[in-house]
């Protein structure tokens, strides 16, 4: 269907060095990361809030069209993804990715939401292409 990318720049080592991240559509144009940005919450990025930033984008558009099939529409969605990096025996892994969900969605009773919700976490690329538990709290606004 569509091949997009994204690209990394990197200079020197682990900790003294620096990245720059860019992506195809422009939103990101060598935007700096690092060590100190990914391990010391130092201004910069770094790969798990992409990947957290993805996720939830990807989900919630995932929602949309399964909603969309249930003859419903959301008002309102909002998602975000807490992706859990911990070092692990060979290294570092994604350990988890937690999804929070809070959406307004006329018409919709919260086990049929909870029910597409669901099929949404699981159904949506990045989920499938992430190995590590992913888990959901969606909440549905009045």
């Amino acid at each position: 269907m569509t091949t997009t990318h994204g690209s990394a720049k990197w200079q020197g080592g682990i900790k003294d060095g620096k990245g720059a991240i860019s992506t195809k559509s422009g939103a990101l144009a060598d935007y700096p990361y690092g060590f100190a940005s990914r391990f010391e919450g130092k201004p910069g990025s770094n790969p798990e809030e992409l990947i957290g930033a993805a996720h939830a984008a990807c989900f919630t558009m995932a929602l949309s069209l399964i909603l969309g099939e249930a003859k419903l529409s959301a008002e309102h969605m909002e998602t975000k993804a807490d992706v859990t990096l911990e070092k692990v025996a060979d290294g570092f892994a994604i350990t988890a990715v937690h999804l929070t969900l809070s959406a307004k969605i006329p018409g919709a009773d919260n086990a049929v939401f909870q029910e597409l919700a669901g099929k949404a976490k699981a159904g949506c690329p990045i989920s499938k292409l992430l190995n590590t538990k992913i888990t959901l709290d969606a909440s549905l606004q009045g």
